[in-house]
């Protein structure tokens, strides 16, 4: 790591730079993750411990000129604070570093810590979803995060859909890929796989949410974020549609969002069954 003496003798934007880089490291490290771009070794905290140099560098970032009033309070006084959230003071210190030089941190710039495993995932049985044509990487990832947090049993995802793979889907999952079972294939081949399981389809027009009566088990088809579901697939719905009332000008919601929604009525609905 940086002797924060040299940090010292930095200056303006350059300065910022490394405590960025330097904050990023230090995030990385407390959450035990790698960091093949600055790798810091067992010995790297040899002559001063991680905390005590975690509040150096956090007191030259409340020293920058460019630093709010307030900004500088909460810095000063999370570096004073016992015992000391060492990844609070980092986070706090980076986002104000970057919120200077006008560079917010974006949901894949997010630090996130690695998840325990566990030797059983809790799930609702026959719980499944299958995502249509879902383009965008980060919307994939949001779906990911939520179909695992609400406990659904495994995710589709059509042959169109973009890759869960890309680094911004892996992000904005935040590490649910690794718990929720996912397989990629064609509606048609889903409904060989499993002719029981009704199908039902989140889209516009089709039975209020407050007065759909949710399965015990199924498969929720999610579209596209431009089309929608595609009119074919709509009709291999034969448990029907649900939709989520609006009001707004746009009347529209990210797949995302609209998709979280869902799932918190359908899990709800289940807990009230006997």
């Amino acid at each position: 790591m940086i002797d924060p003496s040299k940090l010292h003798q930095m200056h303006g934007g350059f300065r910022r730079r490394k405590l960025v880089l330097t904050l990023g490291a230090l995030e990385r490290d407390i959450a035990g993750l790698n960091d093949e771009t600055q790798p810091l070794s067992k010995t790297a905290f040899k002559y001063i411990t991680r905390a005590d140099y975690i509040k150096k560098i956090a007191r030259i970032v409340a020293e920058d000129p460019k630093m709010s009033g307030n900004a500088r309070n909460e810095l000063i006084r999370l570096i004073g604070e016992e015992p000391f959230d060492e990844r609070r003071v980092c986070n706090t210190a980076r986002n104000y570093l970057l919120e200077i030089t006008g560079s917010p941190s974006a949901e894949w710039d997010l630090i996130i810590a690695p998840h325990s495993r566990c030797s059983e995932r809790p799930f609702h049985r026959g719980l499944f979803v299958y995502a249509e044509d879902i383009r965008s990487p980060f919307n994939l990832g949001s779906v990911f995060r939520t179909a695992e947090a609400f406990g659904a049993e495994k995710l589709f995802l059509s042959p169109f859909c973009t890759d869960p793979a890309h680094p911004r889907a892996i992000r904005s999952a935040m590490g649910c890929m690794d718990f929720l079972p996912h397989e990629r294939l064609s509606l048609d081949e889903l409904r060989a796989v499993m002719p029981e399981i009704p199908v039902f389809a989140l889209e516009t027009g089709g039975t209020p949410l407050e007065q759909f009566e949710f399965p015990a088990r199924g498969i929720a088809v999610i579209g596209s974020e431009e089309l929608g579901i595609h009119p074919e697939t709509l009709k291999k719905a034969s448990y029907g549609t649900v939709s989520i009332p609006v009001c707004g000008v746009k009347a529209s919601l990210n797949v995302g969002v609209a998709f979280g929604i869902l799932m918190q009525s359908w899990t709800a609905a289940l807990k009230k069954r006997p």
